[in-house]
């Protein structure tokens, strides 16, 4: 598939997500002085703070998704990502241990980049508009895996087996091994499929 041009890029897009960088910097500043310092916020354990940080999380890696087709050399960026997602895992491990990083956000991206750009040809024959509905019914339904159940947020439809939860490979996948601590957790599912409905939708807006 030829790839669309980078100076194509809308500007609306580039400041929707500086907009979402901003807003993330702005909690984890937050984040920063509730866990790192000790600072008594007890409006951050509510969930108005909690759908504020998944509203974040959720725009930006959809439109991640999203933007892909608009990038270049998506080997070599997808490469760096994740090299940047390691670079954060080790400054965490060293400097606060008790709050390490791993698989996070960085490395997840840089993982769906480097699919993307594996199986591009096979995910762009499905039509646009299923894409993003299969994608974005995926995503709600298995938003809990991590915690072992099918279902999304509060609402849970059926229990996980144990035997999917048992090491660093499946907790990459999303199948979290007991014992399992990162301050900054994105598996590759759901998060893959909320990805994949920002490239769908992507499809359908450049038709």
């Amino acid at each position: 598939m030829e790839r669309i041009n980078s100076g194509a890029r809308y500007d609306f897009l580039d400041s929707l997500r500086g907009l979402l960088l901003l807003g993330m910097i702005v909690y984890h500043f937050f984040w920063d002085l509730v866990y790192l310092f000790q600072v008594e916020l007890p409006w951050f354990q509510s969930a108005a703070c909690y759908w504020w940080q998944q509203s974040f999380c959720w725009l930006f890696i959809f439109l991640s998704g999203f933007c892909w087709p608009l990038g270049r050399r998506p080997v070599r960026r997808g490469l760096h990502v994740i090299a940047g997602g390691v670079l954060v895992a080790v400054i965490t491990h060293v400097f606060v241990p008790d709050q390490a990083v791993v698989f996070g956000i960085l490395f997840f991206l840089g993982s769906a980049m480097l699919l993307m750009a594996a199986v591009e040809g096979w995910v762009a024959k499905v039509r646009p508009g299923w894409g993003l509905f299969a994608n974005a019914a995926l995503f709600v339904l298995t938003r809990n895996i991590n915690d072992g159940y099918i279902g999304f947020e509060q609402w849970n439809m059926a229990r996980l087996p144990a035997v999917l939860y048992k090491n660093k490979l499946t907790t990459y996948l999303g199948f979290t091994e007991a014992g399992f601590a990162s301050s900054d957790y994105f598996s590759l599912f759901p998060w893959l499929f909320l990805y994949l409905a920002g490239y769908y939708a992507f499809r359908i807006s450049a038709r």
